[in-house]
């Protein structure tokens, strides 16, 4: 479903703020692999994320999702291929729409326009069904403001829109990081249900070690713009927070300096 071949990028290349943020990068996912992406600040996940979106241009390399080429593609043209869920409860969303009205513009992504009213009852009752799926109590407030719902609705809702045309891939960039703990497990849940419903081929970046051993079927870890740890299947459900700990100690030269990540253990 996503292949990378000899992916590198290089921001501000010839000057004194030059960084290399990814180097050579080769990646395979099969359709219905679900991956978590762990490593320290810098280590080139985000920068990954966002070339396989086309947020930055590729310096080298090609991404084909699906067998068709979209190195070259510009990001509004790539959409109908992703789903995206941010960080930011604030992203994704329109805030000053009511939930109903950015579920009708995600439900349409892809399609072409009419001149018909914007929602008919009987998609409003599809809409109102999905809601109340998530378990939120959102589906009464269908007319409510986005900028009005908690963080963790937010997201709910930010993932069921990402998930509503079965896109090819998935992309989850840290979506829980700015979640309270028990919010995040309820965001986690409803990721993995709505992936394996919907058999969706997903990469999930995280901090938290616990998390990327518990979510998925396959783990990557990255460090200086490279994959340097990819396991999957029986391996990876046998692994601890400790094996990766050493695993990134190794890779990193003994140097394990990223706080969020320890504070994640």
């Amino acid at each position: 479903m996503l292949q990378i071949t000899g992916l590198s990028k290089t921001f501000n290349p010839g000057t004194i703020n030059e960084k290399v943020a990814l180097t050579d990068v080769n990646l395979t996912l099969e359709e219905g692999d679900f991956v978590t992406i762990i490593g320290g600040n810098g280590a080139g996940k985000s920068t990954l994320m966002n070339m396989i979106s086309g947020v930055f241009p590729v310096d080298a390399g090609q991404i084909l999702i699906d067998g068709v080429d979209v190195t070259k593609l510009p990001e509004f043209k790539r959409a109908k291929y992703l789903g995206r869920v941010f960080q930011d409860p604030m992203m994704g969303t329109a805030a000053n729409m009511w939930v109903s009205e950015n579920l009708a513009i995600a439900s349409r992504r892809g399609k072409r326009r009419g001149l018909s009213w914007g929602m008919k009852h009987k998609e409003q009752a599809g809409f109102k069904e999905q809601l109340a799926e998530l378990g939120l109590g959102l589906e009464d407030r269908m007319s409510t403001s986005m900028s009005l719902l908690s963080g963790g609705q937010r997201q709910a809702v930010t993932l069921l829109m990402a998930t509503m045309q079965n896109p090819k891939l998935l992309l989850l960039d840290e979506h829980t990081a700015a979640l309270d703990p028990k919010t995040a497990s309820i965001v986690l849940e409803l990721t993995d249900r709505l992936v394996s419903e919907n058999n969706l081929t997903t990469m999930m970046i995280t901090h938290n070690m616990k998390d990327a051993i518990a979510h998925g079927n396959r783990l990557i870890m990255m460090n200086n713009g490279q994959i340097v740890y990819d396991v999957k299947g029986e391996e990876k459900k046998n692994l601890t927070v400790q094996d990766l700990l050493n695993k990134f100690s190794e890779v990193s030269d003994g140097e394990f300096a990223n706080d969020r990540m320890m504070l994640s253990k």
